[in-house]
């Protein structure tokens, strides 16, 4: 039997089931996404409002907040209207170019806050190992030369995943993709070819981020608490602490659910489907949600300064 009679040739559709072995019950599971979806919405919107609006607060770190919460209502926008309508309108159908697009915003998303998570540990690093020289060094010239490469380096890290799927495959298994969004490994796992480049990339690209950003970020904290546990003074210890705490909490919570999402998918064989699709989901849905509520809270001025614009 030819390859043609048992394969499609160069679909133009492909149809996204949700989460598969939940269908059923699709339609409950889209409401928590919804609320933590307009959370992240409204919560990155007000951050933002308020960092652009207080001129007290146009320093590196909420420079740096706005960049994330761009990122973050970006990225939530990117997966979850389409989310809720395969969950709640049974709009399964995509179109082949628009699920690599999707795809290719989703992956892009997540390294450029990685990235900005990255540059935001070297501004506190600089802020309290060397407070003196922290305006010179992170001038806004500097600030918008990082912003650039943050989405550079995402941008052009992603870009050949596309490229290798478009021009290297031609048939395909299947067009049903057991997913909810379109992500690389899910589009992958269609094709009837070699798909070994493709792995190989996806994963070079994984440990590349992780493994550059994750070391200079635990570098960066590692100089910061050697720095802060000399201070002779109590009280500045604390001061210099509380700096951080937001951003450990938001670090943390990042890559906590990376890691958590990659080892199940790559090694709970396992585990079933969609409790990996469900961790997958989280893992992009949670940051955003999570961040303006963290750094509503842990940050002093950007607490202030929504009291005050909420009680004007």
């Amino acid at each position: 039997m030819s390859m043609a009679n048992i394969t499609i040739f160069m679909p133009s559709m492909l149809a996204l089931i949700g989460i598969p072995g939940l269908e059923s019950v699709q339609c409950w599971i889209g409401i928590p996404f919804c609320v933590m979806y307009l959370t992240a919405v409204i919560g990155n919107s007000l951050l933002l409002i308020i960092i652009v609006s207080e001129r007290s607060l146009h320093e590196p770190m909420y420079i740096f907040l706005g960049m994330l919460a761009v990122i973050d209502i970006a990225l939530g926008t990117s997966i979850v209207p389409k989310m809720l309508g395969i969950f709640w309108f049974h709009i399964q159908e995509i179109y082949f170019d628009s699920c690599l697009f999707q795809m290719w915003l989703i992956h892009t998303f997540q390294i450029m806050e990685s990235g900005i998570l990255l540059a935001m540990a070297l501004d506190r690093y600089v802020a309290i190992c060397y407070p003196l020289r922290h305006t010179s060094i992170f001038t806004h010239q500097l600030i918008t030369q990082i912003g650039a490469v943050v989405t550079l380096r995402a941008a052009i890290l992603v870009a050949p995943c596309l490229v290798l799927i478009k021009c290297r495959f031609q048939f395909y298994h299947t067009t049903i993709i057991s997913h909810s969004y379109c992500e690389h490994m899910a589009i992958v796992k269609l094709a009837a070819e070699n798909v070994r480049v493709n792995k190989i990339y996806g994963l070079f690209v994984a440990f590349t981020v992780a493994g550059f950003d994750l070391t200079f970020i635990a570098l960066s904290y590692i100089q910061i608490f050697i720095t802060v546990f000399r201070l002779p003074q109590k009280e500045a210890r604390l001061k210099a602490f509380n700096t951080c705490i937001a951003h450990i909490c938001v670090f943390l919570q990042f890559y906590l659910l990376a890691f958590f999402s990659f080892f199940t998918h790559r090694f709970g064989s396992h585990i079933p489907p969609y409790i990996h699709i469900l961790f997958a989901s989280f893992y992009l849905l949670v940051p955003p949600f999570l961040n303006p509520l963290v750094y509503g809270a842990k940050t002093k001025q950007i607490h202030i300064h929504g009291v005050k614009m909420f009680c004007s």
